[in-house]
């Protein structure tokens, strides 16, 4: 039964389909426990082991597993085929009934990521939150109206939220909306009625060290620019980016021979620093120092400092999904190159262009990187563009903080500020 809107409630179950997601329910999972430490938190994680939940204390309720896609079945139908046959189906519903156990105790319910957690939410029978992360309107039309060349079939449900994600944000179990910035927030609002709030917590905890930002450009030697690298934080898929990641800043090299260049490779602490270097010795980059050398350019491994890699750079090259977005929504210029996948493949990387506009730049190959970098960082006029562009797309820092209020005062305790 769902539960009465009128009872509040001290437990809220978060439930999240990605590894990204599940950081972003971590980030409103904290900012809620600053605001309210008497809530009883717990998470259901439907792509892989949970790790961020488990690192931070949050109890897990329900089975985990990982399965073959990492949570990219959308990319790849064979993935699909590949998860049920490791079980998918079976874990979904065991997760499903662990949801509805915790709306029988009386607990609510808030979903982070795409319609699959949300529907979860709904079967739950609770009442419950939604954060859409996945989607945006600007995948369709930007502030100056409908995207120009994009085939019919793409806007067929009059948004790019298809009607039954609609019905499950409209619900009148689903007491608060958020979605990812305002013109999705504007146009479910205006069209579809859909109390729709913008916030993406996307662009909290990136406050860097100001100390550690110069001690990164002290080790590079205060370059004339510096790049960061972003190859995505998934093994293997970030290590087969890596090689051609590191093509593409041979042409950065040669585009930019008269100016020095340093080089951030910010890597996952998860992954192991070795591979890389060994990709770096294997493709002529000389070792001094701590960092790597060759030509105009000195590149350091950074698995601890993502932060300030960001801060400290002027642009990056990407072919990773949340790091992209974030060096986007600072201001700065992202060119990225399809990848071998299962994630930052051709498709994924041309939907990020829609969703991140003027401040991505897709290539088809990695040596073009060079000179498309080389024409932007002329243009001050196209540089400032990205920098409005990036904050009006991504938001400002301090969403988990206004998602965490709006759970306390519309979900978890309904009435009450």
């Amino acid at each position: 039964m769902p539960v009465n809107s009128s009872i509040s409630s001290k437990r809220l179950l978060c439930i999240s389909n990605g590894h990204g997601e599940d950081a972003i329910a971590l980030r409103i999972l904290q900012a809620l426990a600053q605001q309210a430490p008497e809530i009883e938190l717990g998470a259901i994680a439907m792509v892989g082991e949970g790790a961020a939940y488990r690192r931070a204390g949050i109890s897990l309720v329900g089975p985990t597993q990982t399965l073959p896609s990492g949570g990219f079945i959308y990319m790849d139908r064979q993935q699909l085929a590949k998860d049920v046959g490791s079980g998918l189906v079976q874990l979904t519903w065991r997760q499903i009934q662990a949801a509805r156990a915790w709306a029988n105790q009386g607990g609510v319910v808030f979903a982070v990521g795409d319609v699959v957690p949300q529907l979860v939410a709904w079967l739950s029978g609770a009442n419950y939150g939604a954060i859409a992360t996945a989607k945006s309107e600007y995948w369709l039309r930007d502030e100056l109206g409908p995207l120009p060349h994009r085939p019919w079939y793409e806007g067929w449900a009059g948004s790019v939220f298809l009607p039954w994600e609609r019905w499950l944000l409209g619900h009148r179990r689903c007491r608060v909306a958020f979605v990812r910035d305002g013109i999705t927030a504007d146009w479910l609002v205006k069209t579809f009625q859909i109390p729709a709030v913008a916030a993406n917590p996307m662009m909290d905890g990136l406050e860097p060290d100001a100390q550690r930002c110069e001690a990164l450009n002290s080790a590079l030697g205060h370059p004339d620019l510096i790049l960061v690298l972003l190859p995505g934080s998934r093994s293997p898929e970030c290590l087969n980016n890596w090689p051609p990641m590191l093509r593409a800043v041979d042409g950065v090299l040669d585009s930019l021979a008269a100016t020095s260049v340093g080089l951030l490779a910010a890597i996952a602490p998860s992954l192991p620093l070795a591979d890389f270097r060994a990709a770096l010795t294997s493709q002529g980059w000389d070792p001094k120092d701590e960092g790597f050398c060759k030509a105009n350019g000195r590149l350091l491994l950074v698995n601890d400092g993502y932060a300030e890699c960001l801060d400290v750079a002027t642009a990056a090259i990407a072919t990773a999904g949340t790091a992209t977005e974030q060096v986007v929504g600072l201001g700065k210029p992202a060119f990225t190159f399809p990848g071998s996948g299962p994630q930052f493949t051709r498709t994924f990387a041309e939907t990020q262009g829609r969703l991140l506009g003027p401040s991505v730049v897709l290539v088809d190959h990695p040596a073009e990187v060079g000179p498309a970098l080389e024409a932007c960082l002329q243009d001050t006029e196209r540089l400032q563009q990205i920098k409005v562009n990036g904050r009006r797309r991504l938001g400002e820092p301090g969403a988990a903080e206004t998602i965490a209020t709006h759970l306390r005062q519309h979900l978890i305790a309904p009435g009450i500020s």
